[in-house]
């Protein structure tokens, strides 16, 4: 049985065709819907080292972390130890 990669975004965990399709769609988003680079890297830091994150994806909300973190509007879905 091969395990699902902890604390592993898309890329990492060998999930080439949905990073693609993610990285597309972030690529055409209005700039002002997202946050700055640097709080995206803090944002996705924050997920590297969650226990609910799972081959890019949280198991909190089921959300690809890495659109999640990229947008203003949204926050860490853990609200028992929110992180960003």
């Amino acid at each position: 049985m091969i395990e699902k990669c902890k604390r592993c975004l898309l890329l990492e965990s060998g999930e080439v065709d949905v990073y693609k399709t993610t990285a597309e769609y972030l690529s055409v988003l209005d700039e002002k819907l997202k946050v700055s680079d640097i709080e995206y890297q803090k944002r996705l830091k924050e997920c590297k080292n969650c226990d609910f994150l799972i081959s890019g994806m949280c198991r909190k909300c089921g959300c690809y972390v890495e659109i999640r973190a990229a947008l203003k509007e949204k926050h860490c879905p853990n609200v028992d130890n929110n992180k960003w």
